[in-house]
Parts: structure tokens; C-alpha cells; sequence
């Protein structure tokens, strides 16, 4: 596996223990410096506080509820640490703090990956060096997940149909010319809906327009 362009300091939380021990080993021979690896969110808040990574790494349920505890930590770092970003690697899509997380990644990158869907190590280390980079990196499915619940009467209302395919895609990190393959529509025409989408959002003037654009839509 080749060295990344930018080795990244690292602090891991999982409860699994094997997944833990693998995505250690994953990360490590990727030429990353995982400073901790721990079971719960309290000692993923604790190593976040000595250490200060340039990446946390953490699940969604951890000890001793087994509910949303890492998902919290990660909200909690990111509001103590907001140059640090987080990247959830979850089973689950747990709604209840996700806007959460949404509402701090201008300030650093921010990904949400479901591990069933991660199908290739070289993805993950993809996506993982996309938040570490400043950008918004979330699966499909949770897309899908927090559409269901996405109401009409928003900043969203304003785009066309075939807006909210692009911007949906830019939300799965998709580049332009992979929205371009994907739509079946020449690169031009994506930069010109993506041009009209940033016209029409209520988007941040001093932050990255595509990564405000994401977050608009993510959150509704």
C-alpha cells in the first residue's frame, strides 16, 4: 500500500475489538500514526485532549449504552476542537445528532461512511484523506436516510429536480466529472447546475461554496 501524500496523526474509537485491531493495521501500513485506539467515547474524548489528531476516527455505539455515546463524543470533540476533523464509521445511521456534526464541518472535514458499504480499503483511505482535507464525505444511504425526512418548504424548495440529483451526489463527494458519467450529461451542463445551486442557497461567503452547498442539503 504507498505511503499517503500526507501522513495524518489519528486517534481510532471502535469497541469491536478485531475491527479495531484491523482498521489500525489498515491505517498504519497506509503510513498514518494511529496515537490511540480505545473501546469507549470517553477515553476517545480524553486521548482527543492530550493528543490533538489531525483525524478522529469513531462508531457510532459505543460502552456502556451501546446507543449513540461516540456519535455524541464526536459532536463534543468537534465543538471543543473545531480544527479537527471527524470522520464516523458506523453500521448505523443515527439521526438524533447528525445536524449536529453537519453544523460544525466548516470549520474542518467532516465524513459519515456505513462499514457494510465500504468496499474497497483504497476507498476508505480515499475518504478518509477527502476529511482530513477539509471536505464532506457521506454514504449514499445516509443520503438516502435523511431525505426521507427532508421537508418542502426549505432553501431546497428552490432547486430543480435535476439540482437535487447533482447536489445529492456532491454530497456522496463526487467530483464533477463523476456526476457528469453518472447523470449521463456532458461536464458543462454539471458545472452549470452546480453553478445554479450555489446561486440559489443561502450558502457561507467565507467557506468553501461546495462544502456549504453539501451541508445545506444535508441538513435541509
Amino acid at each position: 500500500m504507498p505511503t499517503p501524500v500526507r501522513p495524518l496523526r489519528i486517534v481510532l474509537a471502535e469497541d469491536a475489538a478485531l475491527l479495531r485491531e484491523g482498521l489500525v493495521g489498515i491505517l498504519e501500513r497506509a503510513g498514518h500514526d494511529v496515537v490511540a485506539a480505545v473501546g469507549e467515547a470517553d477515553a476517545l474524548q480524553a486521548y482527543v485532549r492530550r493528543d490533538h489528531p489531525d483525524v478522529v476516527i469513531t462508531d457510532v455505539r459505543m460502552p456502556p449504552t451501546h446507543t449513540d455515546e461516540g456519535l455524541r463524543a464526536a459532536v463534543a470533540i468537534r465543538a471543543g476542537h473545531p480544527d479537527i476533523a471527524v470522520m464516523v464509521l458506523s453500521a448505523y445511521v443515527a439521526e438524533s445528532y447528525v445536524a449536529e456534526l453537519l453544523d460544525s464541518a466548516p470549520a474542518a472535514g467532516v465524513g459519515y461512511l456505513l462499514k457494510d458499504r465500504v468496499g474497497h480499503v483504497r476507498e476508505f483511505l480515499d475518504s478518509l484523506a477527502r476529511v482530513a482535507d477539509g471536505g464532506t464525505v457521506v454514504d449514499p444511504d445516509v443520503v438516502r436516510q435523511l431525505l426521507r425526512r427532508r421537508r418542502d418548504d426549505g432553501p431546497l424548495a428552490a432547486l430543480t429536480e435535476r439540482e437535487r440529483e447533482v447536489l445529492a451526489l456532491m454530497a456522496e463527494g463526487r467530483t464533477n466529472g463523476q456526476i457528469a458519467q453518472l447523470l449521463v450529461v456532458s461536464e458543462a451542463a454539471v458545472r452549470k447546475h452546480v453553478g445554479s445551486i450555489f446561486a440559489k442557497l443561502p450558502l457561507d461567503p467565507a467557506g468553501d461554496r461546495r462544502v456549504s452547498a453539501v451541508l445545506a442539503y444535508l441538513r435541509g
